[in-house]
């Protein structure tokens, strides 16, 4: 087991950046874009029962799924940004603790949202967005969903501590298969056994239910930092450092959650073609989003590694490999996305007000969607090497700070085109507050290095 660390500790310092971080995102990216594809199958399945209201339905509970993801992050992203830095400094047994702690809080959130979401589940789908006609769909779809919330916020821990290891393909394996398994159970619940909607709802939970096995059988390999109870600490300090390197990703996550709330509630105006329209467009964006996310999983442990490690360097060299690619890699996107506008939205819902509808919106997030590279990795960037303050400002500023005022003033001046801009204008000004933050972090870790180098 020694011997295992000790090499990934080497590949993780010596190794060249570019091929590093292309060797650790390349599973992480499947297992985002997986990710991705659990809403989106149960999206196309259930727009083919040809009812809007069902579609919009599963729009309005993907705000849920964002907030057991924000909570499945916080641990997630805050346990494996204080293990990677750890392993970094080779302080084994106090990354075990860390890994334990973080998927047994984590479980117990999961459990109380599960407890006060059963309890609250009529006033809660009408929060998320539900107009009379989506609300029954949405109730269906939402009681079944909550069920599935401890081990679904433990499994986004489980894959975020296995790739801040450097074992992303672990994770990818419990990913994928859990998503495999959805898209089968999907056309099975939905329409053989004529569930609907609480059939696409009971096809997730299974799956994800999978993806968390596998996972925590992940953990037990390869070298990998083991879960033990017996090493949970509820103490203090472990929880600070969670908040640490939490903090930011449930800021991000819980706000994209907020913030299609408040999507759902404009759009809600122009009827459940408009709703079903900006769920499509969202899930669609979702998923070129989450390759992004996943190149960026990619280059956290790298980051957290080396910074731990003192090698500074190699941390500035990671992270502009990784805006540059990122930025082609979504230009290439967005072009695809403007010609082909129509056919997507045409995929999972053929109706022509919801193809009109989501077409100018689609098209107009593809003018700005090559901003989101330099906004991401310097939010993973600045999360990572746990400079919270600013990282909190950067996660909160695309979908916070800037979104939910664009979605709900908009609207009142430019009507429908203020909330099919809405994302647009958050990103641009999103890409004007990260220059001056991320330049600081960039300038303070030269100036740690010059220091190291003169000692």
């Amino acid at each position: 087991m020694s011997n295992q660390r000790d090499a990934k500790f080497l590949r993780m310092t010596t190794t060249p950046v570019g091929s590093l971080v292309c060797s650790l995102a390349a599973p992480t990216i499947a297992s985002m874009m997986v990710t991705a594809l659990y809403n989106l199958a149960d999206t196309y399945f259930v727009g083919m029962l040809e009812n809007n209201s069902a579609t919009g339905a599963v729009g309005v509970v993907f705000s849920l799924m964002a907030i057991i993801q924000a909570v499945g992050f916080f641990f997630g992203h805050g346990s494996g940004n204080y293990i990677s830095r750890q392993l970094g400094k080779q302080a084994m047994e106090d990354a075990e603790k860390m890994a334990a702690t973080g998927v047994v809080m984590s479980f117990l959130a999961g459990v109380l949202i599960t407890v006060l979401g059963q309890i609250f589940c009529e006033p809660l789908a009408k929060l998320l967005g539900s107009t009379p006609t989506i609300l029954p769909y949405a109730k269906d779809y939402l009681r079944i969903i909550l069920i599935g919330a401890p081990y679904m916020t433990a499994s986004f821990v489980l894959n975020n501590q296995l790739r801040f290891q450097g074992s992303a393909v672990y994770g990818m394996i419990g990913i994928v298969a859990g998503a495999v398994l959805n898209v089968a159970l999907d056309p099975l619940f939905i329409f053989t056994f004529s569930m609907g909607v609480s059939g696409a709802a009971l096809a997730t939970i299974l799956s994800q239910l999978v993806s968390f096995c596998l996972l925590l059988v992940g953990c037990t390999r390869g070298g990998n930092l083991k879960i033990r109870l017996r090493n949970t600490q509820f103490s203090f300090y472990y929880l600070k450092e969670i908040g640490r390197g939490g903090l930011p990703s449930l800021c991000r996550q819980g706000l994209a959650s907020v913030a299609t709330i408040c999507l759902n509630n404009s759009a809600g105006v122009y009827g459940d073609a408009a709703i079903a329209a900006m769920s499509v467009v969202n899930r669609a964006m979702h998923l070129a989003q989450s390759a992004l996310i996943g190149f960026g999983q990619g280059f956290q442990p790298v980051c957290g590694f080396n910074f731990g490690a003192g090698l500074y360097h190699r941390v500035r060299q990671a992270y502009w490999f990784c805006v540059r690619w990122s930025t082609v890699f979504l230009l290439a996107i967005s072009v695809v996305g403007w010609v082909f506008a129509p056919q997507i939205i045409a995929i999972f819902r053929d109706d022509p007000d919801v193809i009109a509808f989501g077409t100018t919106a689609l098209r107009l997030q593809c003018l700005t969607f090559g901003l989101c590279g330099y906004n991401m990795m310097s939010s993973m960037m600045t999360q990572t090497i746990g400079q919270v303050g600013r990282a909190s400002v950067l996660a909160v500023a695309r979908q916070g700070l800037f979104f939910i005022p664009a979605v709900l003033l908009l609207p009142q001046f430019l009507d429908q085109l203020g909330v099919q801009m809405a994302q647009s204008v958050s990103d641009v000004c999103s890409f004007v507050l990260t220059i001056p933050l991320t330049t600081g972090s960039l300038r303070q870790m030269k100036r740690m290095e010059q220091k190291e180098n003169v000692q």
